[in-house]
């Protein structure tokens, strides 16, 4: 178990969930302290989460699920904490799990809460959807050494290894938060691994993706996988 974890929440127009992730956040991890980027929000959000307690980076305008993060890494490192857990402001990630990635992170500098590990029943469709993450899951495996299954996954932790790094690295393109970044840890030295976790429907609002634009998504996700592969960076 770190010994001053931080858990950073991306959010981006999320007012209606923000509050629900916090109270759960502040019942299950009372002792954790809790940073919410407010990426460029057109709402409520920043004002929500400092009423429910959290500190608050506000974004002047959407970057992205990987701007957002880097900002939380930057922040993490600024204010000495040692290791950051990633929780999506809408709900999806059950908060019970946050203790189960710390814990985890005694083994692994990264650890990913996998859908597709044994907890809940998860059907990762057919077509283009199914061979595209097979073909990003089989791909990292092989690069981490170990088996990896839901490299996707947004509900991950980085130890005090790994994120000194992602400060610097992390990738704020589109869809580099979760597939480029696992690369670049690789890269950096670091040992990735999993652990499964039950995630929930959203607390309020629609999910962005239709089941077509969730194959889209990850047939964008191979090549931003192709991209990391041949793009070099110098780890200090």
């Amino acid at each position: 178990m770190p010994e001053r974890p931080l858990v950073v929440v991306p959010a981006w127009n999320e007012e209606d969930s923000i509050a629900g992730v916090l109270s759960e956040l502040h019942a299950v991890c009372p002792a954790l302290d809790v940073l919410v980027v407010d990426d460029g929000s057109h709402d409520g959000t920043a004002g929500v989460a400092s009423l429910h307690g959290a500190s608050v980076v506000r974004l002047p305008f959407n970057l992205g699920v990987g701007g957002a993060m880097r900002a939380g890494f930057r922040y993490a490192r600024r204010e000495g904490y040692d290791a950051v857990v990633q929780v999506d402001a809408d709900g999806q990630h059950d908060c019970a799990y946050v203790k189960v990635l710390l814990d985890a992170l005694g083994e692994a500098d990264v650890v990913i809460g996998a859908r597709f590990a044994g907890a809940g029943r998860y059907d990762a469709g057919r077509g283009p959807r199914r061979w595209a993450m097979s073909l990003l899951a089989g791909t990292l495996s092989r690069l981490a050494g170990t088996r990896l299954t839901d490299t996707t996954s947004g509900f991950r932790a980085a130890g005090a290894r790994a994120l000194p790094i992602f400060a610097d690295h992390y990738p704020a393109e589109y869809l580099g938060d979760t597939v480029e970044s696992l690369v670049i840890a690789i890269r950096a030295g670091c040992t990735v691994q999993q652990v499964p976790v039950v995630m929930r429907p959203r607390y309020a609002g629609r999910a962005s993706q239709s089941p077509l634009r969730a194959a889209a998504y990850l047939v964008r996700a191979v090549t931003a996988l192709g991209l990391a592969l041949v793009r070099r960076r110098a780890f200090v």
